[in-house]
């Protein structure tokens, strides 16, 4: 088999069944509330109704990881404002848009980090790192002050902020020209999707330069050792 067909078919043995359960509880249950419920319930009533199974499972995983990094900060402020859409009443356009308004929100925060010089990502990257090495490492400090990881994590910062922005602006679009029934179909799917090519192209992105910091770094130490000799 090939390595990267058996990388991912490990993958899905490994995470199958919690990716099966985020489809079930974040795309298949709202969609089949809703759709039982807006009978007797109303549209606005069904759908604050079809948001508790995918507010449940968000809680539930933040405090069974209890970490923070980038995605855990998506997860608790998509909580809170699915809260506040929850309590906060209004139509049914309304409804959707407070939903979407968290991509919107973290991208204009990682873009605004950027802006002020402080790059979010760079940040928790730096937290998550001197975490991991609690005892510390040698290496540690100077990978931390190395000006081609504050660029690289500066480049996510700004990627990640720009895709927010823009998966935040798609499902507004979709609220005002789709059914709710449709919208609840395709805008899991979508969000998912280009989230998912954006980690995949933050994940190319990463091989490649540590692969050209692989090779500064052997460079560096041949001609090193050609000015020894």
């Amino acid at each position: 088999m090939d390595p990267r067909l058996a990388k991912a078919a490990g993958y899905l043995r490994a995470h199958g069944l919690k990716l099966g359960m985020e489809v079930l509880v974040n795309f298949v249950l709202p969609f089949l509330i809703y759709d039982h419920w807006r009978a007797s319930l109303g549209d606005v009533k069904a759908l604050m109704a079809s948001s508790l199974p995918p507010i449940a499972w968000s809680v539930v995983e933040f405090a069974r990881l209890r970490k923070v990094d980038a995605i855990s900060m998506v997860v608790v402020a998509g909580i809170v404002l699915s809260l506040l859409a929850f309590i906060g009443g209004g139509g049914v356009k309304v409804l959707q848009l407070r939903e979407n308004l968290v991509s919107g929100l973290v991208g204009v925060v990682f873009l605004g980090s950027v802006a002020i010089g402080k790059p979010v990502v760079y940040y928790l990257a730096r937290a998550g790192l001197r975490r991991q090495y609690a005892g510390g490492a040698p290496q540690l400090e100077s990978l931390l002050d190395s000006v081609y990881l504050r660029r690289l994590l500066t480049l996510f910062t700004i990627v990640w902020g720009v895709g927010f922005v823009a998966i935040c602006a798609l499902c507004c679009v979709l609220v005002f020209v789709v059914s709710i029934k449709t919208y609840l179909l395709i805008n899991g799917p979508i969000t998912y999707g280009l989230t998912g090519l954006i980690i995949a192209w933050t994940w190319w992105y990463a091989m490649r330069a540590r692969h050209q910091g692989l090779a500064r770094a052997a460079a560096a130490a041949q001609a090193g050792q050609a000015a020894d000799s």
